[in-house]
């Protein structure tokens, strides 16, 4: 929108927000229920979507056979024409020269992303990790941080989430953590989200889900597994100045065993 004199208002808070549409997906390294490794079915429910921001977990890069050992990351962001930045969990050397064998996160923005960063977790058994980035905005800007937590315990869960809470310090308060945190919203392993975040699917006013079989499921966010879901394990937590317009959870054609969750994010202008 600009004035009579063809200039546009600055940025700052009585401006209004800026729209932002973000997916969260476990994408099972492209294999969906059917057994198969399909990266263009993925690609193509993606571009579906429609999303300034797409936050991935469970991706593998020349990992091995079970996702015909390709780089899913780079040929996702090619596919879509987004950027991306990766944040492996797991990251081993392999004979071929130039080649590791990761496993982990990936965000791909249509917005420029202006720092990324990657932060191991604390536990045991498989690594994890999160991955940290700030994208652009017109008159503001979002911090993103995407992660996968531990299956092993609440202890362990309420281990990382301490640590990530304690990546969002008071110059980046603005922002969003998303991911598969193998536990409900209300768990107590999530407690120290408590005050920092808020649970985008409680804020939304506008919210849908694939549960119509069981029809009182229906509107609850439930996204795994896939083929009949009862938990709500994939989500999206929003810092003050993040506002929800919208949450749904798509129907995930089959490509993979959790469902793809969107949430159409309203970012405050000039923070």
């Amino acid at each position: 929108m600009t004035d009579a004199l063809g200039t546009r208002p600055a940025p700052g808070p009585d401006q209004p927000p800026v729209p932002v549409r973000l997916v969260t997906f476990n994408t099972h390294h492209g294999v969906g229920d059917d057994g198969r490794h399909d990266l263009p079915r993925l690609a193509t429910l993606l571009a579906a979507a429609d999303a300034d921001v797409i936050c991935l977990q469970e991706v593998d890069r020349h990992y091995g056979g079970r996702s015909e050992d390709v780089d899913q990351a780079l040929l996702l962001s090619r596919a879509l024409d987004m950027q991306l930045a990766w944040g492996p969990a797991i990251d081993e050397p392999r004979r071929e020269e130039g080649l590791r064998r990761q496993y982990g996160n990936a965000l791909l923005s249509r917005l420029p992303i202006l720092i990324s960063d990657v932060h191991p977790l604390p536990g045991g058994g498989e690594p994890r990790s999160a991955l940290r980035t700030m994208v652009e905005l017109d008159g503001a800007a979002l911090w993103v941080t995407t992660t996968h937590l531990s299956t092993r315990s609440p202890e362990e869960r309420a281990e990382q989430i301490a640590a990530i809470a304690a990546l969002h310090t008071e110059p980046m308060q603005t922002g969003v953590l998303v991911g598969d945190f193998n536990a409900d919203p209300g768990a107590p392993e999530l407690a120290a989200l408590a005050g920092r975040f808020t649970d985008a699917w409680e804020l939304a006013p506008d919210r849908e889900d694939r549960a119509g079989w069981r029809f009182w499921h229906a509107r609850h966010g439930e996204t795994h597994p896939a083929r009949r879901p009862h938990r709500r394990i994939d989500q999206v937590w929003v810092s003050p100045g993040v506002g929800v317009a919208r949450a749904h959870v798509l129907d995930g054609a089959g490509a993979s065993d959790h469902l793809p969750l969107v949430v159409d994010l309203q970012v405050q202008s000039g923070v």
